[in-house]
C-alpha cells in the first residue's frame, strides 16, 4: 500500500473536524471528540503552529490517518499518531512512525531524540514502537485516566539520532541503582 504524508492546510478544517468526530480514538486521553471540541483545538493551533506540524495519512485519495508532530523548538519532539479504525492492524503504522522518524531527524537538525508515550495496554502501538527502533525508556504507573474513571499505566519509547544514523538500538542502563 502506498502512503503519502500531505502537509494539513488552513483550508483543512472541516475534513479534519469530519476525521476527528468520525471515529472512536480508545488509546487517546479524549477518545470521542465532539466538533465543539475539535474546532477549540483547531483554532488553538493545537495542529498548526510554531510548535506543531500536522499531516495526513494518505492511502490512494483517502485520508486514514494522522500525525501530528508537537515541541518542533525542543530537541526532543513528540508525536501522535492517529489511524482511523478500519485501517489499523494493517501496518500503516509502522510506515506512518518510520516518516516522521527520519522526517524530525533529517528537518530539524537539531532534534537528537524523538519521544512517544502510549497506554501499557495498546499492545499495537508498543508494537509498532519496537518496530521502527524505539526503545522502552519509560514505565509511569496509574498516570493515564480515562473519562470512565479507569487509571492505567503509561509507557514512554524514544529513538536516539546517533542509534538512527547507525541502525542501531541502545537500551537504557536499568540496573544503575546501587
Amino acid at each position: 500500500m502506498t502512503i503519502a504524508f500531505p502537509r494539513l492546510l488552513p483550508s483543512d478544517t472541516e475534513p479534519l473536524i469530519r476525521f476527528l468526530t468520525g471515529d472512536s480514538w480508545p488509546f487517546h486521553s479524549v477518545s470521542e471528540v465532539n466538533r465543539e471540541t475539535a474546532r477549540q483545538w483547531i483554532a488553538d493551533g493545537r495542529f498548526d503552529n510554531e510548535e506543531n506540524r500536522s499531516f495526513w495519512i494518505v492511502a490512494g485519495e483517502e485520508p486514514v490517518g494522522m500525525v501530528r508532530l508537537m515541541d518542533l523548538s525542543d530537541s526532543t519532539p513528540l508525536f501522535d499518531l492517529r489511524i482511523r479504525a478500519e485501517h489499523r492492524g494493517r501496518g500503516i503504522g509502522v510506515q506512518a512512525v518510520t516518516w516522521l522518524t527520519r522526517y524530525l531527524f533529517e528537518e530539524f537538525p537539531e532534534v537528537r531524540r524523538i519521544e512517544g508515550t502510549t497506554r501499557q495496554d495498546n499492545r499495537s502501538m508498543r508494537r509498532v514502537f519496537l518496530r521502527c527502533g524505539y526503545v522502552k525508556e519509560a514505565h509511569y504507573r496509574e498516570a493515564w485516566p480515562t473519562a470512565d474513571g479507569t487509571v492505567h499505566d503509561t509507557v514512554g519509547y524514544a529513538v536516539l539520532l546517533r542509534d538512527w544514523l547507525a541502525g542501531e538500538v541502545t537500551v537504557p542502563e536499568w540496573d544503575d541503582e546501587m
